[in-house]
């Protein structure tokens, strides 16, 4: 078996872990008990409500063959992972807005569940060899190595809103 076959197989095995994972939830509702603090001082607290993110490791990208290199680029692979950022709400009380008791409300600040979706960096090493060379009686010739790391990629839009109640 070739290297390139040892490689196709590991990944071809790779992505069918990563294709096998079981479905999770996006993200997990907290609550964050202020309770205590409205009990102890005697003042209006916050509500706070918010989620927190579970990943979720998707399967891995295949590496590609270019012509005239002897290894895959990227050598390590690039793992998509996507997540959802919880709707977050953060409501206060807001005492005499304007003097008046009758203009008594709460101030919020609301964050939207988000989609949030990134890949991992990879990595891109060069063989120290080249191809055969026809002219050197198919012996390869030294190459300078080249090693790289490909940037990781986030791509999510998140947005809040702020309100009067």
């Amino acid at each position: 078996m070739t290297a390139r076959g040892s490689m196709a197989v590991l990944m071809t095995c790779m992505a069918a872990a990563g294709a096998a994972t079981p479905a999770m939830a996006d993200s997990v509702p907290v609550g964050v008990p202020l309770d205590a603090v409205k009990t102890t001082l005697g003042v209006d607290t916050p509500r706070v409500a918010t989620a927190v993110p579970v990943p979720v490791v998707g399967a891995p990208e295949a590496p590609r063959h270019h012509t005239g290199d002897l290894l895959p680029s990227p050598v390590l692979p690039v793992l998509p992972i996507g997540t959802q950022l919880g709707s977050t709400l953060v409501g206060a009380p807001v005492p005499n807005l304007l003097g008046d008791p009758k203009t008594d409300a709460e101030g919020t600040l609301e964050a939207p569940a988000t989609d949030l979706l990134a890949r991992t960096p990879g990595a891109a090493v060069g063989a120290p060899l080249t191809m055969p060379d026809g002219d050197n009686f198919g012996i390869p010739d030294l190459a300078v190595p080249k090693l790289g790391l490909t940037t990781p990629e986030p791509a999510g839009a998140p947005t809040t809103l702020l309100g009067l109640r």
